[in-house]
């Protein structure tokens, strides 16, 4: 994120805010610019990436289903959007805590070396599957289920604009591990960004109903399609290792008409 509004600071936010004389360091500033950042940034990611796999065919496989709701894209879409200011109220201080260095974000390669680069980058996907998949089943837990999670399992026929479809309270949690992993681990903040946005895509990517990937151990949206058809099996995010180990595997039956279609 800092590197985000550092260059918004250059190209257009010294000038908008000029007139007020606020600092770059002013607390106000760094709030309003990050929730700006945030708002703008996370409807691109969502948008684009969404756009990006509702292809035909896959409208044509959602659409099959009696399940698949009546003008559904378009309440997934306005569900999402309705989100996301929330949820970027409820991020603004971590994210304010990166800014200002009360994080373990590094700008320097040679602070860790190459080596540590490329194990960050696989711990922190090892590390933010394990959290993710314990708060999400506590997302299912009866007492939290029908305040916070039920309205993302309204789309029991998912498509990729159901991925940001669910509460504030839920799209926090789930993004709470991320920044959870900047505060207890040194990683780059170039490789924290880009790690950022690409498990955003993938959060995507699970929901578009195409079954590309049969890997057992790889959370696909074969996996998570049938967590939205069975709602007490395949919690993970990336990978089904905690899954496994805790008894909440399933494995997805691939349908062969969308095999064919694919």
């Amino acid at each position: 994120m800092d590197l985000l509004l550092q260059l918004a600071d250059v190209y257009t936010l010294d000038t908008l805010y000029s007139p007020t004389q606020l600092p770059r360091d002013s607390l106000l500033r760094q709030a309003l610019s990050v929730s700006a950042i945030t708002l703008a940034g996370g409807a691109f990611l969502y948008l684009s990436g969404s756009r990006l796999l509702v292809r035909v065919h896959v409208r044509q496989v959602a659409t099959r289903s009696p399940r698949f709701l009546k003008q559904q894209e378009r309440k997934e879409i306005a569900y999402a959007l309705g989100s996301i200011p929330g949820m970027t109220l409820l991020m603004l201080p971590w994210f304010l805590a990166e800014v200002r260095g009360y994080s373990m974000l590094y700008s320097h390669v040679s602070d860790f070396g190459w080596g540590y680069l490329v194990f960050s980058a696989v711990w922190f996907l090892v590390f933010t599957d394990m959290l993710i998949y314990w708060f999400h089943r506590w997302l299912h837990h009866p007492r939290v289920y029908a305040a916070v999670h039920k309205p993302h399992h309204k789309w029991i026929v998912p498509t990729p604009f159901a991925s940001h479809a669910f509460h504030p309270l839920d799209g926090f949690i789930r993004g709470l591990p991320y920044h959870l992993f900047a505060m207890l681990f040194p990683i780059h903040r170039v490789l924290f960004l880009a790690l950022f946005a690409t498990v955003n895509y993938w959060t995507i990517s699970i929901h578009d109903g195409l079954h590309v990937s049969k890997n057992a151990w790889l959370n696909g949206a074969a996996h998570h399609a049938m967590h939205h058809s069975d709602f007490n099996y395949n919690y993970g995010q990336y990978f089904t290792l905690w899954d496994r180990l805790d008894g909440s595997y399933r494995e997805p039956q691939h349908e062969p008409e969308r095999e064919k279609q694919e």
